[in-house]
């Protein structure tokens, strides 16, 4: 079941859960996603950022597009961290159900600007959007963006940006990064802020950056009314390092005995996930949603 954003963290909001965005890159990284979900009948998202879509070609979310739309658990293909209209209408373009257009960098009237422009447009085909306030910071070993001291989200920026772009949900700023943190480094969210963005935002909020955050901070997060949080880092590194040691330890390099091993890593980080934003099991509520629990 392929279904646009706003319909997936609806559910969500009424239901008082997250879901997980996990960026899928290749083949197996998507296996591991779509494996998980489907056996836990979790709905979640699968996103890729645009140098990620340019990595994997068009071609391949032709083929990403065809197996979500074909299962029964709900599922939102995103594009994650969009830069500008060019890259959005590409995954548009691509069947993308939403996108993101992340203006965190711009001035704020520009981000306004240029964030409506991709709403108006995205909107007339179905397609949800996005948008971000406040900046994201970033680790070393992250390349999906950020800045190096993070500009926190402003309560009263959040009701003006929502009214005048027509966003569908929102990515905010509670002092998250992106990446693995390096050894000693204890990320504090600022969950007070969480708390106040809540109470005056009429759309579903976003944490980016949620991997390698404390358990407990995370779910609690989820609580307060973080809708969906991006993980990157935490399942591709539980991918990568089990593929890495079957190498290591059997020389071998066939395909099947060598990252299999490493899907079955990455779905365990997964369905941690899911577990940590209460979305195991809630699939069916989307298929009620749709009149259709046999789907």
């Amino acid at each position: 079941m392929l279904i646009n954003m706003k319909e997936m963290l609806e559910v969500a909001e009424q239901n008082h859960f997250a879901v997980g965005a996990f960026n899928a890159t290749e083949s197996s990284l998507f296996r591991s996603v779509v494996e998980e979900a489907e056996a836990q009948d979790a709905p979640t998202i699968v996103q890729v950022a645009p140098g990620e879509f340019d990595f994997a070609t068009r071609e391949f979310y032709t083929y990403v597009r065809e197996r979500l739309a074909g299962s029964r658990v709900p599922f939102v293909l995103h594009l994650d961290h969009g830069k500008n209209m060019e890259q959005c209408m590409k995954a548009i373009q691509a069947g993308f159900t939403s996108v993101m257009l992340d203006g965190s960098e711009l001035p704020y009237e520009e981000n306004v600007r240029v964030t409506r422009e991709v709403a108006d447009l995205a909107h007339m085909v179905g397609v949800s959007v996005e948008g971000e306030v406040g900046t994201i910071g970033v680790m070393s070993n992250s390349e999906e963006g950020g800045v190096e001291h993070v500009t926190y989200t402003d309560p009263g920026d959040v009701v003006d940006f929502v009214n005048r772009t027509g966003v569908d949900c929102l990515a905010i700023a509670i002092g998250t990064a992106h990446g693995i943190y390096p050894k000693g480094f204890v990320p504090k969210l600022q969950l007070e802020l969480l708390e106040e963005i809540k109470k005056v935002s009429s759309v579903p909020l976003v944490l980016h950056g949620g991997s390698n955050n404390p358990d407990e901070e995370i779910r609690r997060a989820c609580r307060i009314g973080i809708r969906k949080v991006n993980i990157s880092s935490d399942f591709k590194y539980a991918f990568f390092k089990k593929v890495n040691q079957v190498i290591e330890e059997t020389g071998g390099f066939i395909p099947a005995k060598v990252l299999t091993p490493g899907i079955c890593e990455a779905r365990k980080v997964i369905r941690e996930k899911m577990e940590l934003f209460g979305s195991l099991g809630k699939g069916g509520l989307y298929r009620e949603e749709k009149g259709n629990d046999q789907f």
